[in-house]
C-alpha cells in the first residue's frame, strides 16, 4: 500500500503478480486474530505511513493479506471516508509489476485512466484504478524495490497452524472486460473455466501462486469482492476454528471460506 525501504535483495519479477488483498478496519485486533491466530499468517513487514498504519501477513501459498487502519490527520482522509461510508472490509487488490509505465500504458489502451499516479519514489511507484473501472474494487499497481523489515506489532498473536491463501473470488458484471483487465494488463493466465451452478466462471493464476476466480453476476447485482478461501493440509480446520473464523470475518465484513 505504501512506500517500502529499498534493499539490495528486493522482489524481482518479470510479470505482474497479485501480491496482496488489503482490508481496512478501525482497529486491527480482529484482523490479527483471524489471519494470524486462526489462519496461520506470519508477519512480514509493515509500519506507519502518513495518515495510516499498515501490516502484511504471509501464508504458505498465494497472495498476502494487508491490514490498514487510519492514524489521523489530513492524510488519513481517504481511509476515514472509506470506513465511514462502508465500515470495515476489503479495500483494494495490489499488483506488483515489473514496469509500472508499461502497465499503465496497457491500462490506458483499455480506456481506463489511472488515478493518484505517483512515480517519484524509485523504491515505490504506484497508481490506482477506481472501482468503477476495476469491476467494484480498487486496484493498486506498484513497482517495488525492496521491503522493510520491521518488528511485528505487540498485539499480533502467535500464528496458528499454517495455511495457504488458496483463492480470491471477484464477482463482476462484465466478465469479458474483467478477463481482459486481469490478463492483458495485469498478466494473469486464464487456467480454467469451470461450471459453477450454471454461472460463468473463469480462473486466473499468477506466478506467485495467487489464484483469482471471476464470477459473472446476474442482472441487478453489483460487482464486489467475494470469498477469500484458505486451505490447510492434514487435518484441516476444526469446528472451533471455523466458528471463530466466522465470527471474526463478520466483524471485519469479509467473506472467508475454509477448505481442507
Amino acid at each position: 500500500m505504501v512506500p517500502r525501504t529499498k534493499e539490495a535483495n528486493g522482489p524481482v519479477t518479470s510479470k505482474a503478480v497479485l501480491d496482496h488483498v488489503a482490508i481496512a478496519a478501525p482497529q486491527l485486533v480482529d484482523g490479527w486474530e483471524l489471519f494470524g491466530g486462526v489462519l496461520g499468517g506470519s508477519w512480514l513487514y509493515g509500519g506507519d505511513s502518513p495518515g495510516f498504519w499498515w501490516g502484511q501477513l504471509g501464508f504458505t501459498g498465494g497472495p498476502k493479506i494487508e491490514l490498514l487502519t487510519p492514524t489521523g490527520g489530513p492524510d488519513a482522509a481517504f481511509l476515514e471516508r472509506f470506513l465511514a461510508a462502508r465500515g470495515a472490509g476489503p479495500h483494494h487488490l495490489n499488483f506488483i509489476v515489473p514496469d509500472i509505465n508499461d502497465t499503465l500504458a496497457r491500462v490506458r489502451e483499455m480506456g481506463i485512466e489511472p488515478v493518484q499516479v505517483s512515480l517519484a519514489n524509485p523504491a515505490w511507484k504506484e497508481a490506482f484504478l477506481r472501482p468503477k473501472d476495476a469491476h467494484g474494487i480498487v486496484i493498486q499497481v506498484a513497482e517495488q524495490s525492496g521491503s522493510p523489515r520491521l518488528a511485528a506489532p505487540a498485539e499480533l498473536p502467535v500464528p496458528g497452524p499454517p495455511a495457504a491463501f488458496a483463492l480470491v473470488e471477484h464477482y463482476v458484471g462484465d466478465l469479458d472486460e474483467a478477463i481482459r483487465l486481469y490478463s492483458e494488463a495485469l498478466d494473469g493466465e486464464v487456467v480454467s473455466r469451470p461450471a459453477a451452478d450454471g454461472a460463468s466462471v473463469v480462473d486466473l493464476a499468477w506466478d506467485n501462486g495467487a489464484l483469482l476466480r471471476l464470477v459473472a453476476l446476474g442482472p441487478g447485482s453489483g460487482p464486489c469482492l467475494g470469498p477469500l478461501t484458505f486451505a490447510r493440509d492434514g487435518d484441516g480446520f476444526g469446528a472451533a476454528e471455523r466458528s471463530q473464523a466466522a465470527l471474526l470475518a463478520r466483524r471485519l465484513a469479509v467473506s472467508v471460506q475454509l477448505g481442507d
